[in-house]
């Protein structure tokens, strides 16, 4: 038997990006239940990707009962829907087989893995004070994505001075933008800005200088989208509810290091139960971004557990 529910959770704090504030975080979950076994999984409807909680819920109750994992791939798009069903069926059949999802994908056994945690756009004072109070952390993922982002940038290497930091422009700059802030970065220790184009208006970034390594996000969903990224960036951000869930969120990493490109494994503002497979999938990633739950009012019931700068692989699920 196949279910599925929307649930709410508050956060704590506004998340704010370029495109916009959020002060929830609106999940899809999928139960399957088999001969006395139930997975479950969570999937993000994206906005930006045309993606509503309605429409996930609505296809994955138009789904037939015994779907495997091998017929979702071809009978659902990659989105947020099919994440959610693929990683329940995931967890159906490690409950079914006594076994961790790791050793039935054929995976190294998991371990904690350095994250970096994000600070949301807002004044450079702000932004600074937020730096400052996670200076103990190893990254810190800085969204920025404004004509005037530098006195931003400064502020937060001003307030965590040692810190390894990367930078999120959510498609909000210009080739102009890019080139005059690159080498100023750069300076400041900043290791790679994520998608400063608009999907789909980034072929520019084959034309112009990269001092700076970019990193495509929007641009970037399952494993078919990658080869034409070649030539315009430098690093994927690989994400659950981008690739479709797990099965392809694999084949997409293969086939970034396939084709030369590094890695990045990122999440939606989402709980616990999306970051667990996650964590599957960040094992030797470049970078990871999977603070979703951190800034949560409330989480699952069984939390990932984070310290100052890892998450840890689940433990109360299977997915450890």
């Amino acid at each position: 038997m196949i279910t599925t529910q929307a649930e709410t959770f508050p956060l704590r704090n506004p998340f704010t990006i370029s495109r916009g504030s959020k002060t929830e975080a609106r999940v899809v979950t999928c139960t399957i239940t088999r001969n006395g076994h139930r997975g479950w999984g969570e999937g993000l409807p994206y906005p930006r990707y045309g993606e509503t909680v309605e429409d996930a819920v609505a296809a994955i109750r138009a789904l037939p009962e015994a779907i495997t994992r091998t017929a979702l791939q071809e009978a659902m798009r990659p989105g947020a829907a099919r994440n959610a069903v693929d990683c329940a069926l995931w967890d159906l059949e490690a409950k079914t087989l006594g076994r961790p999802v790791w050793q039935i994908a054929g995976l190294a056994e998991p371990k904690p893995v350095e994250i970096a945690f994000t600070l949301s756009l807002d004044t450079p004072q702000k932004m600074q004070e937020a730096a400052a109070r996670n200076a103990h952390r190893a990254v810190l993922k800085v969204k920025l994505g404004t004509p005037s982002d530098m006195p931003r940038i400064e502020a937060v290497r001003a307030g965590a001075p040692k810190v390894r930091l990367i930078v999120d422009a959510n498609e909000g700059w210009t080739p102009e933008v890019y080139t005059d802030l690159a080498p100023h970065l750069i300076q400041l220790g900043v290791e790679m800005v994520e998608q400063p184009f608009p999907a789909g208006q980034d072929d520019m970034l084959a034309e112009i200088a990269r001092p700076l390594p970019v990193c495509a996000d929007e641009s970037a969903h399952d494993a078919a989208s990658l080869p034409g990224l070649l030539g315009k960036y430098d690093v994927v951000n690989l994400k659950l509810d981008k690739t479709g869930g797990l099965t392809e969120a694999l084949r997409a990493k293969g086939e970034a290091r396939r084709l030369g490109l590094r890695v990045m494994v990122g999440c939606m503002i989402s709980t616990s139960l999306s970051m667990a497979p996650a964590v599957l999938v960040a094992q030797g990633a470049d970078w990871s971004d999977l603070d979703g739950p951190a800034d949560m009012a409330q989480d699952r019931d069984h939390p990932v557990v984070y310290d100052d700068r890892h998450i840890h692989p689940a433990s109360a699920l299977l997915w450890g």
